[in-house]
């Protein structure tokens, strides 16, 4: 690995993500920097406040790296955003999709554990077991749940009005134009805003504040989904280790198997 580390070209590397995973239990994270396009982990470093991430860049990139990068996706955990812009102030901040479909996937969630048990103290199970449906998807949804979730869906279930704010937000991806995304946000945080839906309208708010690096998706199209499918990669080698007892194994690890390093002799 160190090898491998001291070949590594000083080239430009245009788009970057920042991504967190577990390390231990307890909260103890580390935080990894990609390579968006090559695919490759740059370096990791434990914990995910900004003094570490700012040590984190300040580790995989070179100075004329930094000065080269035109985009960093990340989700909107603020530390990752201060250090980007301390580093590497003309590089746009990309609030990854995936994330916020995350968020919104959460806010559904509070109101249907919120709605089954009031319904289930009024001895009315239909929610019981429905989790997943409301999470997924609706054109993933199998085949054996379908009629029930429709009848569902067309109930007057404050969980249904929550999850169809959800579902509508997927629309403000498909546009081409950040104005034309802008103007779909303005009309759906409207509706979210009038849900009386206490989770909806919190994660709508947090959207909201975010959204000039949200809309920077428009201008960039990158996500973490690079990061994340590492991070399933770094999770297998993790497993396969029966875990580490320090974060230098770790580390090594996850630079041998995902750092794409020239490492032959």
């Amino acid at each position: 690995v160190e090898r491998g580390l001291k070949r590594r070209e000083n080239t430009a590397i245009p788009y970057l993500g920042i991504d967190e995973k577990q390390f231990r239990k307890g909260h103890k994270y580390i935080s990894s920097l990609v390579d968006l396009s090559a695919g490759r982990v740059l370096d990791v470093v434990e914990e995910r406040t900004e003094m570490a991430t700012k040590t984190l860049l300040d580790k995989a990139l070179t100075p004329f790296q930094q000065t080269e990068v035109t985009a960093v996706a990340l989700d909107m955990w603020k530390a990752f955003a201060n250090a980007v812009n301390d580093r590497m102030p003309q590089a746009d901040i990309v609030h990854d999709r995936f994330h916020i479909s995350q968020h919104l996937n959460d806010a559904v969630d509070k109101v249907r554990r919120k709605e089954n048990k009031a319904l289930a103290e009024q001895g009315d199970h239909r929610l019981m077991g429905t989790k997943f449906q409301w999470l997924c998807n609706e054109e993933n949804l199998k085949d054996t749940v379908i009629e029930n979730f429709t009848a569902l869906r067309g109930s007057g279930l404050k969980v249904s009005r929550a999850w169809s704010i959800k579902e509508s937000f997927r629309g403000f991806w498909d546009y081409k134009s950040s104005a034309w995304a802008e103007k779909y946000f303005d009309q759906w945080y409207a509706w979210a805003i009038r849900s009386r839906l206490g989770p909806i309208k919190e994660k709508a708010r947090m959207i909201k504040t975010h959204l000039p690096n949200i809309l920077t998706y428009f201008k960039h199209g990158i996500s973490n989904a690079v990061a994340e499918g590492l991070n399933s990669k770094i999770q297998t080698v993790k497993s396969n280790a029966r875990g580490y007892r320090s974060f230098e194994g770790f580390r090594n690890s996850i630079l041998f198997y995902c750092g794409g390093l020239d490492m032959a002799p």
